[in-house]
């Protein structure tokens, strides 16, 4: 059966903890490596983790004694991957049953597929609904699933010191031009609203992801890279100037 690597990164999520892991627990697709990563969590996120670890052999745990950031975390989880596809999963999230064996049925040769997702309250009332429209639509790298090997090949990471790290990290991938679908699901199941992996927004995180995406975009001698670019800051000036 096709192995699947789910990498958690986790910080002070101890409300929401055990029921991410259970939604993956419960996956109909077992072939599954769910790698847990705590960052320095002072809550009773390692606790947690702990226990289930030592239910499932599933489910390996690696610990920073400080937090390090989201970044470190997912990339702590990418050099343990083993399995054939990756997944992200943040730990104040779940993902419906069939999650996996829904987006393995659809990859088939492709490096990705790409879901929508379900925006939710705590006592999991659907807020917000969404399908993919276009491949950038979503910068959250949770609503894909990739080929391993696409990562290896292209030398994919998340980019440290940074909060937006996932905006970086979605324009490396896209300019590296993967082959993809987007599927009509919405098995994933945003939290809104709260505070574990996603920190505080602030300007100056936000002055330091446009200073990156101008250095970046420099940089590049790929005229769709410059573009993809040029569009993602476009975007990202809109969004913030809409919900700030």
């Amino acid at each position: 059966m096709t192995t699947i690597s789910v990498i958690v990164p986790i910080y002070n999520a101890e409300k929401y903890l055990a029921k991410c892991i259970e939604s993956l627990i419960q996956q109909s697709h077992t072939a599954l490596q769910i790698i847990l990563v705590n960052d320095g969590s002072t809550d009773q996120s390692l606790t947690i983790a702990e226990q289930y670890a030592q239910q499932d052999a599933r489910i390996q745990l690696y610990s920073h004694p400080t937090n390090q950031g989201q970044s470190a975390a997912r990339n702590i989880g990418l050099q343990y991957a083993t399995g054939e596809f990756i997944s992200f999963v943040d730990a104040d999230d779940y993902v419906d049953n069939d999650f996996y064996v829904y987006m393995l049925h659809h990859i088939g040769n492709l490096d990705c597929v790409q879901i929508g997702y379900r925006r939710v309250t705590k006592q999991g009332k659907v807020l917000i609904q969404r399908l993919p429209r276009h491949f950038y639509q979503f910068t959250s790298p949770c609503m894909r699933l990739y080929r391993h090997e696409f990562f290896t090949l292209h030398h994919l990471s998340f980019p440290m010191g940074m909060i937006y790290e996932d905006v970086i990290f979605s324009l490396d991938f896209w300019a590296a031009k993967p082959t993809y679908k987007m599927l009509p699901y919405t098995g994933y199941n945003y939290l809104a609203n709260t505070n574990s992996t996603t920190a505080t927004r602030n300007l100056v995180a936000k002055e330091l992801l446009f200073a990156t995406l101008n250095e970046k975009r420099q940089k590049s001698t790929s005229f769709f890279h410059r573009l993809l670019i040029l569009y993602t800051t476009i975007r990202l000036q809109f969004h913030f100037k809409r919900y700030d």
